[in-house]
């Protein structure tokens, strides 16, 4: 059977939008499965009212962290207000004011660093203060709707990389996020979801049949996607988690590694569905720009036995162990937490009060937890 995403059945659910004022959240990823834009569908058949642009911008062509300000849309004239601003992260009375209902349509990649998650929820609990509907198109998981891994933030380590207590890898599509979130928050928006057809939670993205577009620009592959749970954490770190290269999350390494020494240090660890690569790259960007740098490329070769987080982890403490030049990154502003600390969700890595066996153990046990209890909440 052909897997759809909420995009896909518009005009299924076309008594949600039909004679409403709509503004839309989205991103490149924001496409059917002929690569037909959810902004071109809903500016040909309703009336789009708005965009509502997160990070990178409704067309991509913003880079991280870039801020975004309110233009118009080139090829529609439709106004573009941001969600991602200096200042906040959230929709304003005055943005809201031009709509009806807020629809959502951009294609997460089920880890909890990932910020787009954020924005739908900012969204959300914005839209029921004002009294408007809200509207997801689901999007599949594409690390599948089963497999949970890592620990649940804590309270106290909220961020943008992290406003709801989720596991790393939490096996929920957005609309079930959505629902999740509005049920425990106690918001009580005016929610519907859009749902995905021909889905099985147990799916990858490679058994879909669908093509992958990247959701970001240092996301340009599935494997990378599957990898990122992992080596996103170096980014709270002194180590290159590869942005500059052709293959950002898939290579770590500083100038000060010893690729070999750690290639075959992992490989000697035998961790389940991955290799290890000794590598020298110069990132163009990022971390080290124009230096060379030593390190490591990971492998997936088995994506069902492949563990993202314990294996980010277990090369995290590996290098910390190895190299005394290894550091985590300093707060980015004054009075806020170390920024491994909030990939983390905790202060456990930065703090090594559990050695690293004990820190797996009590991620495995998190994780279990939460895989019964999100299952309330799953619409496939």
């Amino acid at each position: 059977m052909r897997v759809e995403n909420g995009a896909d059945r518009i005009v299924d659910y076309s008594r949600l939008f039909k004679g409403k004022k709509i503004g839309l959240i989205t991103a490149p990823t924001g496409l059917t499965a002929d690569l037909v834009s959810t902004i071109q569908i809903f500016k040909d058949n309703f009336h789009l009212a708005a965009l509502f642009s997160p990070e990178h911008g409704v067309r991509g062509n913003l880079a991280a962290g870039a801020e975004v300000e309110t233009y118009r849309d080139p090829l529609t004239g439709v106004p573009v207000y941001s969600m991602y601003r200096k200042d906040s992260k959230r929709m304003t009375p005055e943005m809201l004011d031009e709509v009806d209902l807020v629809v959502y349509d951009i294609q997460d990649v089920g880890v909890r660093y990932y910020t787009f998650i954020y924005s739908m929820l900012y969204a959300i609990e914005d839209c029921a203060k004002a009294g408007k509907p809200f509207v997801v198109l689901d999007r599949i998981n594409p690390l599948d709707g089963v497999t949970v891994e890592g620990n649940v933030l804590k309270p106290g380590y909220e961020s943008f990389i992290g406003n709801f207590p989720l596991c790393v890898r939490y096996g929920l599509t957005p609309g079930e996020v959505a629902g999740m979130a509005n049920d425990r928050m106690g918001w009580n928006a005016d929610l519907h979801v859009v749902p995905c057809k021909g889905w099985e939670r147990s799916q990858l993205f490679p058994e879909t049949g669908r093509i992958w577009i990247h959701p970001s620009l240092n996301i340009p592959r599935f494997e990378t996607a599957l990898l990122y749970g992992g080596t996103c954490l170096f980014e709270g770190t002194n180590l290159s988690e590869g942005r500059g290269t052709t293959f950002p999350f898939e290579m770590i390494g500083a100038p000060f590694i010893e690729p070999e020494r750690l290639a075959d240090e992992m490989n000697g660890l035998d961790l389940p569905g991955v290799k290890f690569r000794p590598v020298y790259f110069t990132p163009t960007t990022s971390k080290f720009q124009g230096e060379l740098c030593g390190g490591v490329q990971l492998y997936v070769t088995d994506l069902r036995a492949f563990h993202a987080v314990e294996t980010g982890v277990t090369l995290m403490y590996t290098i910390k162990r190895n190299y005394q030049e290894f550091s985590y990154l300093p707060p980015i502003r004054a009075n806020s937490r170390p920024f491994i600390d909030l990939l983390c969700g905790d202060k456990l890595y930065r703090e090594g009060t559990l050695d690293l066996p004990e820190l797996l153990e009590s991620f495995r046990e998190e994780s279990r937890a939460f895989s019964l209890e999100k299952k309330k909440y799953h619409l496939y």
